[in-house]
């Protein structure tokens, strides 16, 4: 049994092949040495590798994960099919990780092959079967029993195959081919470099290879549910539901769904569209979603023809709008919130781009609030849907960066812009992402006022940051500076908030907790008093910006230590707290002691 928590229950159907795979090496397998563990590492096995339900936001009750043991192997690029492994990895945990058990890099010139058998479940039988990749990192091409079924490229976007043509009865074989530009050829690396896997430093870090997300099937019928667009409406109250869907025989049809809204058990609204259409679902009272009340409201649509998923939805509408002093502000429900927030960069000592467990990932949101803060900014990555789904749960404010590439060329950009769209489309319903963030520093900026339009018109909902500290185009919803140590404010402008997307960066190594003998910050303080008061001294100075100019948001770099930096709050191990949390805390919340 899986349980995607708080919301719903889910049933997990695990295959036999599953407890094969496990048996077959579980009692040899163990995490590569790693630099530095985290408190979660020695909770990974191959028979728990991630097993929560990948999907929150669209639950089907029957699935299979296939995370475990998997057999790999490191080739030449242009080689082809291998015809020997070289190990064992840990799936979802990436090549170059210790988690995975391989703590290996790939190069540009090589290809990383997976292998690995399955069995589908009985009871599937006169179903579709979906197979499901959270994310491969970069280009991947897909064989089962032989036959490719496809090939995607994009690094942070989930994919899925039709694979019930190519199965047979008993075991099947599942292949996966990945090649890995490291930011050449169009890839979107955010913060990867592959040189960092044996030579680390300065703000780049050790690159991601191949599978990192879940990876899962589940049966559908013929006609399926292929994605679900729920958008609220705080002023009229209301929700509007819409979706796109798929059928196997690749023949159009006409038919209706039906949509239910649940305030925990009990139903409060119901509303119905054509297979193309929208329904407007009424919710009375409605509870609205802020960080301090993340309400979340439960969702179930139904096709007719029998395909059934589950969801949920927040109340929630972020918009410009002026103060009382007729200063432009970033307003929460039509209330200006002031927003204090983490640049996170989501990397980990033990499983670099995956994190070891789905308590792992709740864990960093649960400590930013306890921080006293209400917003986190997470930097060129783009997360699995679990973590955005604790941000909903616990009730954080995202701004989203897209993934930054070189975009050099005319063939890079057109792959950025798929990607940026994909990153939309998959994270458009979690009421925690108040902004989308197309460019970071001007690393790879070009054509700043088309695309940030394209973006606005794409997803009305929110708000679109067109550039953070990088080259300002006068477009988009906030003026976005960046201070280090800080702070500093733009000017509010008729059209455009002032925020400050990136300050601070105040370093501090401890002993024993990094991931190298020698650490930078942007500003680097004696010990864990000097950082509290230099901490303090910055926020108090952030919030008189807030009455003058009008600062709106400040996003402090950051939350934890990654690899040589030491600038995070928090150790990368995750082990402490660097400066005192309580005087933190206060001093976000612009609660301050009497100035001497």
């Amino acid at each position: 049994m899986n349980r995607a928590p708080g919301l719903f229950f889910v049933l997990g159907v695990l295959g036999l092949t599953l407890v094969c795979d496990w048996a077959m090496a579980a009692d040899k397998w163990q995490p590569a040495k790693c630099p530095l563990p985290t408190r979660w590492t020695k909770d990974v096995s191959p028979a728990n590798a991630l097993p929560e339900y990948p999907r929150p936001q669209m639950v089907r009750k029957e699935w299979v994960n296939l995370n475990g043991l998997w057999e790999y192997a490191i080739k030449p690029r242009h080689e082809g099919l291998p015809e020997a492994f070289d190990g064992k990895i840990l799936i979802p945990y990436p090549v170059e990780s210790a988690l995975s058990g391989v703590m290996k890099p790939v190069k540009d010139s090589q290809r990383l092959w997976y292998r690995r058998t399955f069995t589908v479940p009985a009871e599937w039988k006169g179903k579709r079967t979906l197979l499901h990749f959270g994310a491969v990192d970069w280009d991947a091409t897909v064989f089962v029993n032989g036959k490719e079924l496809g090939r995607h490229k994009g690094g942070y976007d989930g994919f899925s195959f039709d694979i019930s043509d190519g199965l047979k009865a008993g075991d099947n074989e599942l292949i996966v081919s990945v090649w890995d530009s490291h930011g050449g050829n169009g890839s979107a690396k955010g913060k990867q470099h592959f040189p960092a896997i044996t030579n680390p430093g300065g703000v780049m870090y050790t690159p991601t290879t191949g599978i990192w997300q879940t990876v899962w099937m589940e049966p559908v019928p013929v006609t399926r549910i292929d994605r679900l667009i729920i958008t609220p409406d705080v002023d009229s109250g209301e929700i509007k539901v819409s979706m796109k869907w798929q059928c196997a025989t690749g023949v159009g049809g006409e038919g209706t769904f039906e949509a239910v809204a649940l305030d925990g058990d009990k139903e409060i609204a119901r509303g119905g569209a054509s297979w193309d259409g929208q329904a407007t679902l009424k919710i009375p009272n409605a509870k609205l979603w802020t960080p301090d009340q993340p309400n979340l409201y439960g969702l179930r649509i139904k096709l007719t023809g029998g395909d059934q998923v589950e969801s949920y939805f927040g109340m929630r509408k972020i918009s410009l709008g002026k103060d009382e002093k007729g200063i432009t502000r970033i307003l929460l429900n039509n209330k200006f919130v002031f927003q204090i927030g983490l640049l996170d960069q989501g990397f980990w000592p033990d499983g670099i781009y995956t994190a070891p467990t789905d308590e792992a990932l709740r864990w960093d949101i649960e400590t930013t609030k306890k921080l006293g803060m209400n917003m986190a900014r997470k930097h060129v990555k783009i997360e699995p849907d679990r973590w955005y789904y604790w941000a909903d749960k616990l009730g954080l404010l995202v701004w989203q960066d897209m993934a930054a590439g070189d975009n050099k060329d005319p063939e890079m950009r057109a792959q950025f812009e798929k990607e940026l769209k994909a990153m939309i489309d998959g994270r458009y319903n979690h009421p925690s992402i108040i902004m989308w963030v197309v460019f970071n520093e001007g690393s790879g900026q070009y054509d700043t006022p088309r695309l940030t339009k394209w973006v606005k018109d794409y997803d009305p909902s929110r708000l679109v940051n067109n550039a953070t500290g990088g080259t300002n185009c006068n477009c988009g919803d906030v003026n976005d500076v960046h201070a280090y140590p800080g702070p500093a404010s733009p000017k509010p402008t008729e059209t455009r908030a002032a925020v400050l997307g990136e300050f601070g960066g105040l370093g501090l190594a401890i002993p024993g907790h990094t991931w190298v003998a020698k650490s930078w910050g942007y500003k680097v303080e004696a010990d864990a008093a000097a950082l509290t008061g230099r901490y303090v001294k910055l926020l108090r100075k952030v919030h008189q910006f807030k009455e003058n100019p009008g600062l709106c948001a400040a996003v402090y770099t950051q939350t934890t230590d990654v690899e040589t930096e030491c600038n995070g709050l928090i150790t990368y191990d995750r082990e402490l707290i660097k400066p005192d949390s309580e005087k933190i805390a206060a001093a976000n919340r612009d609660e301050f002691p009497p100035e001497n």
